[in-house]
């Protein structure tokens, strides 16, 4: 009987596998393709016959890109507003998370349903106001013009998240901590941060690939002093009126990601548990 069953649900395992590769593979082409193109000599990536394949590999692409000038300057800072927006953002959602749990105030509700509001507003629509108010607050050309439209942005999602896990803490824990003796400062750091944490890294890699890979906000904000510009910026330069420099493109492109799936295998851990919803009673 048991074999039986097996061999019945065999099939369907095998086609589910299947399905999972296709999929994945479909995901993981266009990133094949970007470090292909990298790597192909100019004459291969203009040829009207593309293939999925090189025998020249060349590092000319990687070569001009790292001799642009100010790329180091544009990659730090990235890497910069991309790391204040994402330590704010977790620490102020997981303390508004909490209120918003723990506490019973007025008007509660409400403010749950404006942070649904928030998420649903395109940024396209507030790119202008946005600009105005970094003009009138002086921050025009600077990277606080960046990293706070982007904690602003990151915080709804976050709170909305984390609300979940600080709810699946159970209060006999808070309660049991306090007849321990412990304040609320110490429940809240030294008991619900750990517990919420995988929550916590589920929400900073949603905040730091949008800041990463932003390029409206740097476009719409930096507008005199390119020394303030990101990352993204830096693949305007291979856009040409005459002919674009697609190597170029896909070189840069290909470092962009690099520190993302650094970013990814740094939390993988904590972020398969965050999106699972590890904390249990």
């Amino acid at each position: 009987m048991i074999r039986a069953v097996i061999r019945v649900r065999r099939p369907w395992r095998l086609a589910a596998e299947a399905a999972a590769l296709l999929v994945a593979a479909v995901v993981a082409f266009p990133l094949y393709w970007m470090v292909l193109s990298a790597l192909k000599p100019a004459g291969e990536i203009q040829s009207t016959d593309p293939r999925p394949w090189t025998l020249s590999p060349s590092l000319d692409s990687f070569r001009r890109v790292f001799e642009q000038q100010d790329f180091g300057r544009y990659f730090l800072n990235s890497l910069l507003v991309a790391s204040a927006v994402v330590i704010a953002s977790a620490l102020i959602a997981f303390l508004a998370a909490t209120a918003v749990t723990r506490f019973r105030f007025r008007f509660r509700t409400t403010l749950l349903v404006m942070f649904l509001i928030a998420q649903m507003v395109p940024i396209e629509a507030l790119t202008i106001p946005l600009f105005f108010l970094m003009r009138d607050l002086g921050l025009l050309n600077t990277l606080g013009s960046l990293i706070l439209p982007h904690i602003a942005f990151s915080l709804p999602f976050a709170i909305w998240m984390l609300r979940g896990f600080v709810k699946a803490v159970p209060e006999a824990l808070e309660e049991a901590a306090y007849i321990d003796g412990a304040s609320r400062a110490r429940f809240l750091w030294q008991i619900l941060f750990p517990l919420v944490l995988p929550g916590l890294v589920a929400t900073s890699v949603f905040s730091f690939i949008s800041t990463w890979n932003d390029f409206l906000f740097a476009k719409s904000f930096i507008i005199s002093d390119t020394s303030q510009s990101t990352l993204p910026m830096a693949l305007l330069v291979f856009f040409k009126p005459d002919e674009n420099d697609w190597g170029g493109i896909m070189a840069a492109s290909t470092v962009m990601t690099i520190p993302v799936l650094v970013f990814f295998v740094l939390v993988q851990r904590r972020l398969v548990s965050g999106l699972g919803g590890a904390v249990k009673d």
